[in-house]
């Protein structure tokens, strides 16, 4: 795999700074709650006390994986092939939201078992034709384990060299949440009924049938905590190791990371197993509800922004959450300070 270099935020002088400005505004100290700790992350992320959002975007990453084919999902597999046209077509939640806050779409063909025509909104990124079972195999070779991270990286770069430095990552495929319940129980080391949720709505059934798919695999693979990428192409699909690829490289390039629900902060799982550096850059949007997305935000430290009872993936939640970092840069940079506002100061 590629190396990346990712620098912490730690910068006390520019920290110093940045709260000395946020509690001169014309404000009791702390009054903005969590707008004034997302205004010192991205004045860190940034390296000014002057933070601007330049061209948000949003990739969203679809692929196939291959165990579907165990019974894992109420939806068939052509669904996600099925989805990727419609997010072309400008159809899907996550469209409209893109298209309601500002940001730019880009679809990413990870690995989906379907062949698309050329769109303008569409980068042909594609590994394979989804991924194999993971009950019997591997998910993924280790060549295209790297690969895959590899293109994820590259698709990353380039959205960032045409002025981007807000990126959120959102995904599509049908069974990636049986893909990202296994990375939980082994980078976080749980019990998989601790990590294992409905998805896209099984029964109580079809529940304890995947939990029984699910723990069977782990124990077929055996895979440990300290060695994420083994995890990663064992139990990963290719859309979510593009996703580690696109994380790593936007915070290598000081760019603010939206995360958005439990597939997205499956691939963070992994990033930050290799670069814990990486979680410096993350706004974590919100906790889904995907029974097993918030221990896993538990497990990183991590305090979401939203609780909407949201469970749609695409990079919903996080689109969503972005009008909060604006507020934050707006109260940042242009609300009044005591002293430019001639307004009196706490005197105790």
């Amino acid at each position: 795999m590629q190396t990346f270099h990712i620098v912490p935020v730690e910068d006390q002088a520019l920290q110093a700074a940045l709260v000395q400005q946020i509690n001169q505004k014309t404000k009791p100290l702390g009054a903005l709650g969590r707008l004034e700790t997302l205004a010192l992350q991205l004045g860190l992320i940034q390296q000014t006390v002057h933070p601007e959002l330049r061209q948000p975007t949003m990739l969203v990453f679809a692929g196939d994986h291959g165990i579907v084919a165990e019974g894992v999902s109420p939806y068939p597999q052509a669904v996600t092939a099925q989805m990727v046209l419609n997010f072309l077509n400008g159809g899907a939640a996550i469209n409209v939201f893109a298209r309601q806050h500002g940001f730019d779409l880009h679809v990413v063909d990870s690995g989906v078992n379907a062949v698309f025509p050329a769109h303008s909104k569409l980068i042909d990124a594609k590994v394979g034709m989804g991924t194999a079972s993971f009950l019997h195999q591997p998910a993924m070779t280790p060549e295209q384990c790297g690969q895959a991270i590899y293109r994820g990286a590259q698709i990353a770069r380039d959205t960032i060299s045409q002025g981007c430095n807000v990126l959120a990552l959102g995904e599509m495929g049908i069974g990636n949440t049986s893909s990202a319940s296994c990375l939980m129980s082994v980078l976080c080391g749980l019990p998989m009924h601790q990590c294992v949720g409905r998805g896209t709505g099984v029964s109580d059934k079809g529940l304890q049938h995947k939990l029984a798919v699910l723990t069977s695999a782990l124990q077929t693979h055996h895979v440990s905590a300290d060695d994420p990428l083994q995890a990663l192409t064992v139990f990963g699909g290719f859309e979510v190791a593009m996703m580690v690829g696109a994380l790593l490289a936007a915070a290598e390039a000081r760019v603010t990371l939206l995360i958005d629900g439990f597939i997205a902060t499956s691939a963070l799982l992994v990033a930050a197993k290799l670069y814990p550096q990486v979680i410096d850059y993350c706004v974590f949007a919100h906790c889904s509800d995907e029974s097993g997305h918030g221990i896993m935000l538990a497990h990183l430290k991590a305090q979401p922004l939203l609780h909407l009872s949201l469970r749609l993936g695409e990079g919903t939640g996080a689109v969503l959450a972005y009008p909060l970092l604006q507020s934050a840069v707006a109260f940042l940079t242009e609300m009044a300070s005591f002293e430019s506002a001639g307004v009196s100061e706490q005197v105790q």
